[in-house]
């Protein structure tokens, strides 16, 4: 049951990675874009979670851990570029 319930769930991640791409590149506007490449770091983080539940294994953990950190500085830094035009102060 607990299978069922994982791939159910990476599945419906899936769905939501294919609908930000569709965003990211649809999107009227920059902000729009960063948002939904801020989302797909997110949904990209739950989906390894996932897989390192169903493996059984905490390795997994550690690396989305990594990725959630990249993913806030990366984040940060394209929302300072985009206000100030410059990245040091």
């Amino acid at each position: 049951m607990l299978s069922w319930a994982i791939n159910f769930t990476a599945a419906m991640i899936c769905i939501a990675l294919i609908l930000n791409l569709w965003r990211m590149v649809q999107g009227p506007s920059i902000q729009d874009r960063i948002l939904a490449l801020d989302t797909m770091c997110i949904n990209s983080i739950a989906l390894i979670i996932l897989y390192g539940i169903n493996m059984g294994t905490g390795l997994y953990f550690e690396a989305a851990l990594l990725i959630a950190m990249m993913g806030f500085v990366s984040t940060s830094a394209l929302c300072k570029y985009l206000l100030r035009g410059d990245l040091i102060e």
